[in-house]
């Protein structure tokens, strides 16, 4: 597992690698397919997380 799949993202901060990201509660209850300078999206309101966690790298062709 890569450096960047174990580090959380805070909600707001931009994102370093394009991918689908999951938040780090640990319910796998939300997804989140974000592009790499875009900003990561808020957390549900229901989530006891604190931010996103890689899960798969999008593969640049």
């Amino acid at each position: 597992m890569s450096e960047n799949e174990e580090q959380v993202h805070r909600p707001g901060e931009i994102v370093p690698e394009s991918g689908i990201y999951e938040c780090e509660c640990g319910e796998h209850h939300r997804y989140s397919a974000d592009v790499r300078g875009h900003r990561f999206p808020p957390l549900s309101a229901a989530c006891t997380g604190s931010g996103w966690k890689l899960v798969i790298a999008a593969h640049d062709s």
